[in-house]
């Protein structure tokens, strides 16, 4: 009988140490609302698109660019040929030479009628030396010089503006990039004829390494739309690579036919392995709106018995029977008798016995 208690002496100090001595790790139940994403399916679309016509009218003479090019703001496109126009711009440059020698004369005789008109009042001093009628014919014809020289100044504003425009016509022979972007359509050949106003178009060009995502989101989820939030996303074309795209314009207005709001997402483009016309698949985030109380998922122990954590209570140990609810990362939301931020045992196991100090 001796020998047998001396036997069972270590293993009862050792059960004993095992639960006091170490200490163990609490952490707190946390409140927040569940965060989930749902698919939505959107569309990529450049950032700027604009189909390049002719301002002019004119034969294609050359086409500098093709489907597929990149091109920079101010680049040369398209050539156009309009002999006609350089017809007119002659016309324009002698018409303002021939009004500018008007204008020469014109002055020219206004400084010889001034001098007829000051040497006759000045012979006017002498009595009897000029009559009345020849002093008043040379005032006015004084006045009828600066009047001309006026009216051909004024010509010679209209000609040079009526050459600037002529040369402004003639620039838009040359077409060019109105922002930096790719062509994608290319619609004229050298030898076209293209008429303006005609809504004829020469190229098509887009900005894609700017592009846009329109997202239609249902009703169900427009409650929580923030600008400035990062939003995930991927394409069929690059399986598993995950892109991102930031909301940045919000319509707050319902389509009426699919009761989904068209919220626009920039998306930076700078590989070029996106492309406009793309259908992806967008990982919308939600919220559940309860709040829900969250544990580490080492905090819940499940027996065939029972599903518990374990709280403090005076410093020990206390079981607390809950149901597990969905996920989140390494956390799992918990019902039962608890209350946000109160502690429970971070590393649970049921070796931890209801009312075992927790140091």
């Amino acid at each position: 009988m001796h020998i047998h208690k001396v036997a069972l002496l270590p293993l009862c100090m050792h059960l004993a140490f095992g639960q006091s001595a170490a200490k163990i790790a609490m952490v707190k139940v946390e409140s927040r609302s569940l965060s989930r994403t749902v698919p939505l399916t959107a569309e990529l679309t450049p950032f700027l698109q604009t189909d390049i016509e002719a301002r002019v009218p004119g034969y294609v003479e050359k086409v500098l660019v093709d489907r597929g090019s990149k091109v920079r703001r101010g680049q040369l496109l398209v050539v156009l040929s309009a002999p006609e126009m350089g017809s007119q711009t002659s016309a324009s440059e002698a018409g303002l030479r021939q009004t500018e020698a008007d204008v020469a004369q014109a002055k020219a005789s206004a400084a010889a009628a001034a001098s007829t008109y000051e040497r006759l009042v000045e012979a006017g001093k002498t009595p009897g030396a000029v009559a009345g009628n020849e002093l008043i014919q040379a005032q006015k014809q004084k006045e009828a010089a600066e009047a001309a020289v006026q009216a051909r100044e004024a010509s010679v504003k209209a000609a040079t503006s009526q050459l600037s425009s002529t040369k402004e016509m003639a620039a838009y022979l040359r077409v060019t990039a109105p922002f930096d972007g790719m062509i994608t359509e290319r619609l004229v050949h050298p030898g076209m004829m293209v008429a303006a106003g005609s809504h004829q178009s020469l190229l098509r060009l887009q900005q894609t390494s700017h592009l846009r995502l329109i997202v239609p989101i249902p009703e169900t989820y427009v409650g929580n739309l923030t600008r400035g939030k990062q939003v995930a996303f991927h394409v069929p074309a690059h399986p598993g690579k995950i892109y991102s795209g930031t909301i940045a314009r919000i319509p707050e207005s319902l389509d009426t036919q699919s009761r989904s709001m068209m919220v626009e997402l920039d998306v930076l483009n700078g590989d070029g392995s996106l492309a406009p016309g793309m259908y992806p698949s967008v990982d919308w985030p939600v919220s559940s709106g309860d709040s829900l109380l969250f544990v580490p998922n080492s905090s819940v122990v499940t027996t065939t018995e029972r599903t518990f954590v374990i709280t403090s209570i005076n410093g020990r140990a206390h079981w607390v029977n809950v149901r597990k609810g969905p996920a989140s990362g390494e956390q799992i939301a918990v019902s039962g008798d608890l209350n946000a931020g109160q502690s429970v045992v971070k590393q649970a196991t049921d070796e931890i016995r209801e009312g075992t100090p927790l140091r």
